[in-house]
């Protein structure tokens, strides 16, 4: 029972958890971040100069807190190369409907404010790491 309590914890906290104990991890905190709102999406994803994995999730998605911590992981690995932007869908309805996420976790790849890759579900790490080195075209 305490081992469930502490990994429901771990996948709630995610990464952020990590990061306030962790000197070594504020690359990865700029790297990953929250969109406050429409004008913030516009600014830091569509107007991006570097290519933005865009992680459309939900608070009550189980898929969403395993995928989550493993893609900010990755993109964190890169060093700055890809930034990772978090669109919860419950407080951004809007952004959803306009990229047509039906379902959760969906992840976007963009590069210049343009959707070159996305998909829909969990993915292990090898296939992330795919993705990311597509995305970066490395």
């Amino acid at each position: 029972m305490a081992q469930r309590l502490a990994l429901q914890r771990l996948l709630l906290l995610g990464p952020r958890a990590s990061h306030s104990r962790a000197f070594g991890s504020s690359a990865g905190r700029r790297s990953t971040f929250n969109v406050q709102d429409g004008s913030d999406f516009q600014d830091r994803v569509v107007n991006s100069s570097k290519p933005v994995v865009v992680d459309f999730h939900a608070q009550w998605c189980g898929p969403c807190k395993i995928l989550g911590p493993r893609l900010e992981k990755l993109v964190a690995k890169l060093e700055g190369k890809v930034l990772m932007a978090k669109v919860d869908i419950d407080d951004h309805t809007d952004l959803a409907i306009e990229y047509e996420v039906s379902a959760v976790p969906t992840v976007l790849a963009m590069k210049n404010g343009d959707v070159v890759d996305k998909f829909v579900g969990i993915k292990d790490e090898d296939q992330l790491e795919a993705f990311l080195k597509k995305l970066i075209g490395a």
